[in-house]
């Protein structure tokens, strides 16, 4: 056997073992995660902090894959959310996943939940002390979740993840589609505004609007990508 031929199976066996390395240290976080996220559910099953939890069906925490790039937070469950127990389950839901379609993502590909884990009743806004009471969740969730990516639904996303971040948020009809960097401690955060697909449900012109605000989130994608693979 020539020495050309031994070095490149020495580089193929070399490639499969860091393969097999990076599988497994992947299995080892998500696993990890699920955990996490396990007790997360647990507490938050079980809080009182706020008047909602007398009012709820289900606690609706959040669902998508545990090692997602792109994270959404909406606002609050609405009614079906709290029948189900699942996050955009209703007509928003469905727009959402059109939106999700239109740039080739699913529902498994990325994580979705909300600000609040109970609906306010008659879906009336938030008010601030139960925003103060569960955002500790949420903040939770994107520690575990770490995404590279963070997607606000609607004002009330904006305003929290904004002011979480330390930036100063604008009205969502100013920076609606508009790509944010920030730094944290699990590296660069890129988070975009977006209307809460809720909007386009009575408005067509705003549904365009939504449609062509997500095209950004694939080239998004693709810049991590590239440095993955240059890393």
């Amino acid at each position: 056997m020539g020495l050309a031929k031994k070095a490149e199976e020495a580089a193929v066996e070399e490639a499969e073992e860091a393969e097999g390395a990076k599988e497994a240290k992947e299995a080892k976080e998500a696993k990890e995660r699920e955990e996490r996220m396990r007790r997360l559910e647990e507490r938050v099953k079980a809080c009182k902090k706020c008047e909602l939890w007398s009012l709820r069906r289900n606690a609706v925490v959040g669902e998508g894959s545990l090692l997602a790039d792109v994270m959404f937070v909406g606002e609050a469950p609405g009614y079906y959310e709290d029948l189900k127990g699942r996050p955009f389950v209703g007509k928003a839901g469905k727009v959402l996943d059109e939106l999700l379609a239109s740039v080739h993502l699913e529902r498994k590909d990325v994580y979705i939940c909300n600000v609040l884990k109970c609906r306010p009743p008659k879906n009336r806004d938030p008010k601030p002390e139960e925003i103060e009471s569960c955002t500790p969740f949420l903040d939770e969730q994107i520690e575990i979740i770490q995404p590279k990516v963070i997607a606000t639904l609607g004002n009330y996303s904006l305003q929290y993840i904004f002011s979480k971040f330390n930036m100063k948020a604008e009205k969502i009809s100013k920076i609606h589609g508009r790509i944010f960097t920030v730094e944290t401690l699990n590296g660069t955060l890129k988070i975009i505004p977006l209307y809460h697909p809720a909007v386009a449900i009575y408005n067509s012109a705003m549904r365009e609007v939504l449609f062509e605000d997500f095209k950004v989130l694939p080239k998004l994608l693709s810049e991590k990508h590239n440095k993955r693979e240059r890393g």
